[in-house]
């Protein structure tokens, strides 16, 4: 007997689309769990267009698109994701960004099967390394994103600290009438996922981190853009100081920091050390000017 899957869409906020946004689609399109809809919320920019990218798509698939356009002036990491869960109806609706790749046709399936678990509110994904990913960075994703499933609780908060609430809206699932009881998403413009995760573990909910289900997402960030981005993490850590004021950011990066290096001598690239440190040296600059 062919399984029953829940009813499930995907949100997908975009700006500036690249060819690798079609894969993205078309990966989804070919989930062993069938997806609904797929909600694009696209800020809008001159010689950019979705519907251009997504226009050899057959019939069948572009009856599940739904596309929306807002300006650049409407753009909000929290705002705009709401906006997207109140078009849909679905018992789940999974949020995802333009440049997460999932890495193979059980994403959606592994994502929703914490939910068989009435406490979860909210499951997450794994992100694997792009082929061109750096090693420290690759380092940097088994750190965040190991090989091994992880339930957060109240009761996990003094084990896991700020962990405790990590959340990642690159590929993140929540059964969308428990996400509007629970107020949706904050006006920011950075950490929407996490003070959502927050929120649900104090409404004494579950947070999952669901393992088996993976996408191929990084970055190869430059010193610069490391330090500009955390400034922004920085400014929204400050902001929600209610939150993020009582789980310090900084005693998990230096795990991070001690854990890399330790790694790095073990598989013999000693010579990566310097980069990692001023890579993180840029971030921890960063991250304090945001706060101040």
């Amino acid at each position: 007997m062919k399984k029953r899957y829940p009813l499930v869409d995907v949100v997908i906020p975009v700006y500036k689309p690249e060819k690798e946004f079609r894969k993205l689609i078309e990966r989804l399109l070919r989930q062993t769990c069938s997806i609904h809809n797929i909600i694009i919320i696209q800020t809008q920019c001159k010689g950019y267009s979705v519907r251009e990218l997504l226009s050899r798509l057959r019939d069948s698939d572009l009856e599940k698109i739904i596309i929306k356009d807002i300006k650049q002036s409407e753009f909000n990491h929290g705002l705009t994701r709401n906006k997207g869960m109140s078009l849909s109806s679905a018992e789940f609706v999974i949020m995802m960004t333009q440049d997460a790749i999932p890495a193979d046709e059980y994403m959606v399936e592994n994502l929703l099967a914490p939910f068989e678990d009435e406490g979860v509110c909210v499951a997450y994904a794994r992100q694997l390394p792009r082929k061109d990913c750096r090693l420290v960075e690759r380092y940097v994703r088994s750190f965040n994103y190991p090989d091994r499933d992880m339930v957060k609780t109240k009761d996990t908060f003094e084990t896991l600290g700020i962990k405790n609430i990590f959340c990642s809206d690159v590929c993140a699932a929540y059964r969308r009438e428990e996400h509007i009881r629970l107020g949706g998403f904050q006006e920011t413009d950075f950490n929407e996922d996490m003070i959502f995760a927050y929120g649900a573990i104090m409404a004494g909910k579950k947070v999952y981190y669901a393992s088996k289900a993976k996408v191929i997402h990084s970055h190869n960030y430059s010193y610069l853009q490391q330090f500009r981005r955390n400034i922004d993490i920085g400014r929204s850590q400050k902001k929600f100081k209610d939150i993020f004021g009582q789980l310090k950011s900084e005693n998990e990066g230096m795990k991070l920091l001690k854990s890399g290096i330790s790694y790095l001598i073990k598989q013999g690239k000693w010579y990566y050390i310097p980069d990692f440190i001023i890579g993180s040296g840029f971030k921890f600059v960063g991250y304090r000017i945001g706060k101040l």
